[in-house]
């Protein structure tokens, strides 16, 4: 029998492939989802989102009731609302990875692909995580999350349906998931958009049974009674840096989902790159062009412990336990990448900000 630690590494490296490949074959991103719907009005890839947010949420919920996971255990599911760090720090990663061109998972495809700037954007988004989480940045975090949380009644989480009173039991838990997993699905497949783009509809379908599988791998199928695992699932910030800590210290840290899932983004991607006769080195034009990268990659590293996820650990995992604080921070995000898009054609802050809000010159 497998130890249990194995089984976590396995469990994340096999969900990274999965996203690898879906990001690489199935073109999954996030920002380019943004920037197809804000300017081209091409809303496909962001109907794949929302399919896999659905199937990521029916799954998981249901994960849940079968006793298979226990998502009140997630770090997504606190006594307190984080207002500060959803909105401060979706605003901050979504401005990074406009700069960037791509969020921290597309980070790792890209990778996997040849891409030499996305390893010094890893790099960057890594440490910068790590400075935020246990660093000098950690003092920013605490200065900005705590006194803009909101404290919850004892015995109340985060979860919408704990917000609203629980009033209805079981039986009202499944009718909230439903009606909202329900809504995304209609959304993403009533106008046949998606189904004809066999790519994205396929894509969207692996990427959220990957979000689920993950919290039944480690909530049921690496979890051992003698040496309990934090439930999670799939995020591309922390375990960034933590993949880094693991490399430069080996002995003082250990593998476990996310750093398996981490390398397997990147064997993915890259297997689907070869598949597809697509792996090419690539590198910064210039120093602007790199500058750009890395305060990007600063900005999504610091914002994303903020909000405590990117688009993928927010917009999907989080979103998969019903967690507040999901819808909050990918519209923070979503606004940050427009603004930061906006800066990116205009070269410059203030009309970027005029053209976000609509403003005069």
């Amino acid at each position: 029998m497998l130890a249990s630690s194995a089984i976590e590494v396995g469990s994340g490296l096999a969900a990274g492939i999965v996203l690898g490949v879906a990001g690489r074959a199935g073109r999954f991103c996030t920002l380019a989802m943004l920037e197809d719907a804000f300017f081209a009005s091409d809303f496909r890839r962001l109907k794949s989102f929302a399919l896999a947010a659905a199937i990521a949420l029916i799954a998981t919920q249901a994960l849940d009731s079968l006793g298979f996971v226990d998502l009140s255990q997630s770090i997504y599911l606190t006594s307190s609302i984080g207002l500060g760090g959803a909105i401060i720090g979706g605003l901050m990663f979504g401005i990074g990875m406009a700069l960037v061109g791509t969020c921290s998972f597309g980070t790792l495809v890209r990778i996997g692909g040849g891409d030499l700037r996305a390893i010094v954007v890893y790099l960057v988004l890594g440490l910068s995580a790590l400075a935020a989480m246990r660093g000098l940045t950690g003092m920013l975090r605490l200065s900005l999350v705590d006194p803009l949380s909101i404290a919850l009644p004892e015995g109340t989480s985060q979860a919408l349906d704990s917000l609203l009173g629980g009033a209805f039991g079981r039986a009202g838990r499944a009718i909230l998931v439903l009606a909202i997993a329900g809504a995304l699905g209609f959304w993403a497949l009533t106008d046949g958009q998606l189904l004809r783009a066999r790519r994205f509809l396929w894509s969207g379908i692996g990427v959220g049974g990957a979000v689920a599988f993950g919290w039944f791998a480690t909530g049921w199928l690496a979890n051992d009674e003698f040496d309990p695992l934090r439930v999670a699932s799939l995020t591309f910030v922390a375990p960034l840096g933590n993949s880094i800590l693991y490399v430069v210290t080996f002995s003082g840290s250990h593998l476990d989902f996310g750093i398996g899932s981490v390398a397997g983004v990147v064997l993915g991607s890259f297997a689907a790159a070869l598949s597809a006769r697509g792996f090419r080195w690539e590198a910064c034009d210039d120093a602007r062009e790199l500058k750009r990268h890395m305060t990007g990659a600063l900005l999504m590293g610091t914002g994303g412990i903020l909000s405590l996820g990117c688009t993928i650990g927010q917009g999907l995992t989080a979103l998969s336990t019903l967690a507040i604080t999901a819808p909050l921070s990918m519209l923070a995000i979503a606004c940050g990448a427009r603004l930061g898009l906006e800066y990116t054609m205009t070269g410059e802050w203030k009309p970027a900000v005029r053209r976000l809000f609509g403003l005069p010159a």
